[in-house]
Order: C-alpha cells, then structure tokens, then sequence
C-alpha cells in the first residue's frame, strides 16, 4: 500500500510514515526502535553564556532587535531563545498581579453593572455558517446591559438600542426594582469609568435610591471582574451558542436564559448550585 495508507492506517501523518520509512531502508529492524529526545547536538559553553546574556537583557527590557545587533547574533536566534524562556513577548516581562478574589457577605451588598455592544442581524450570520463577507450590513448595534448580585451572583440584563445616560439611569431603576422584588435591597454599585456612569441623570437615579457608587482603576477591568465573566457567559450560552435566525429571535430568547441562569444553573463559586439558592430565605423567594 502507499505511505499515506499506512500512516492513516497506523494513526499518524504521512510525513511520520515517510520518516519511519526512511529509518527502517537505512537501518532495518533497529531504525524502527524509539530514540531519546536529545538533541543531536548540544549547545557549547560560550553559546549557553550567550543565551544567559541575551535572557538577562530581555529581563531589562531591552528589545530583542538590539540585543541580537550587540552579540552579534541572528534575531531569529534571539527569539528562539527567548521564546523557549517564556519571555519574548512584552507582556511576560510584566509582573502578574495576584488573584484578587472577594465576595460581600449578603445580597444587596454590591451590584456590578457593565455593558456589551451586540451586533443585529437579520438572518444566520458568519458565527453559524463560516461565510464572513454575508453580513447583515447596516443593521447596527444594540447594547447588552448587564448586572449582577456580588453575593448570590444573581443577574438582571437587558437588550436596549445604545448605552447613552438615560437609557443607563433607565436600567439601573429597573434592575433595582427586579431585585427589590426578590427582596434583596441594594446597598452599593460598581461599574467601569464609562460616561454614562459618571452622566448627572446615573447619579441622580442611584441618589434617589440611595446608593453608594465606586468605579474601576482605569485600564483595570478585572476589578469589575464578575460582570465581565456574566457576559462571557452569557456570550457563549446564550447571544453565540445557539444558531438564531435573526437578533430579534436572540433578543426574545434573553429571559428564558436569564431564569434558566438564576433558578437552574450550576454556579461553580456556589458550590455547583443556582444563585437562586441564596435568595431563598429572602421574602418571596422560598420556593
């Protein structure tokens, strides 16, 4: 038979097959036998010191261009040995911050608010087919208006046609009203430095209702962390996971997955259970 079926029949690649093929005409029997790993040819005492230079440059900040022209080095030699360091792009010279996990002890405590720009569509889009040039053009953008219950992870959203003052002050009051209904009474808002956040008309909503208001460290969005990871989920559950026919049957489809996500759900931080299970001995939430 061919290479190619063999290396199919055998679970491997063709270029796999070719090389075996290879070692068994040259060496028979024994050229089939596993080799080690190293390398056939190590490195010499001045090109390790050589490495250990380069690394400690790049340690300094220096970009790999200058110091592949002051060793008198190839830059490909340069990035391959910074790359098997584990620091050849920028961001891996930065020092990774610690986690900063935090959960207030009862509902109300604090309400995380974000937004997620949609795009509309009028029928399946290139996420479901894989055709990118077949676009719903000029449909536009609606806004994904999002919030959740730091303690019971409880979430309220909303698909609204932008994200401008009123229309964020309008969400805050609803979503104030949807979880005063579930007889948790907010106590303090979190959101990013958006301008609609900062608008007189926010302000004046979160003052009538008494709220406390604190916002991210700019360029910071982890601190915002648990609304950021409800839209992703969100995203993957339910905007891009099923195949939808247009962005209204999506939009419609918000509040089956809104109850699906707070009655239902597994939650990994609540021990695999919904966040309804913490709004239980709340009024009107023992069932």
């Amino acid at each position: 038979m061919s290479v190619i079926q063999a290396s199919v029949m055998a679970g491997f690649s063709e270029r796999t097959g070719h090389k075996w093929l290879k070692r068994y005409r040259e060496e028979g029997n024994p050229g089939l036998r596993d080799r080690s790993s190293q390398p056939h040819r190590l490195a010499r005492s001045h090109e390790l010191g050589l490495v250990v230079e380069a690394v400690g440059r790049r340690r300094r900040g220096q970009a790999a261009i200058r110091i592949a022209s002051e060793l008198g080095l190839p830059r490909s030699t340069v990035g391959f040995w910074l790359r098997k360091a584990g620091i050849a792009s920028p961001s891996a010279l930065q020092e990774k911050e610690p986690p900063n996990r935090y959960e207030h002890e009862a509902p109300g405590d604090l309400l995380h608010l974000d937004t997620k720009k949609l795009a509309n569509f009028h029928y399946v889009g290139h996420r479901a087919t894989g055709i990118r040039h077949d676009k719903s053009r000029g449909a536009g953008y609606q806004v994904l208006h999002v919030c959740n219950d730091d303690h019971s992870r409880a979430c309220y959203m909303e698909v609204l046609p932008d994200e401008k003052k009123v229309t964020t002050a309008s969400f805050l009051q609803r979503a104030l009203l949807h979880f005063q209904a579930q007889g948790v009474q907010i106590r303090k808002l979190l959101t990013d430095n958006g301008s609609p956040y900062r608008s007189k008309e926010f302000k004046a909503m979160r003052e009538a209702y008494g709220l406390k208001h604190s916002r991210t460290r700019p360029y910071r969005p982890r601190t915002n962390g648990k609304a950021e990871r409800l839209i992703q989920t969100a995203l993957k559950e339910w905007a891009y996971g099923p195949t939808w026919q247009s962005s209204e049957e999506r939009n419609q489809a918000l509040s089956a997955w809104l109850h699906f996500y707070n009655h239902h759900r597994p939650h990994s931080a609540l021990g695999g259970q919904p966040p309804v299970t913490r709004l239980n001995n709340l009024v009107g939430n023992d069932n």
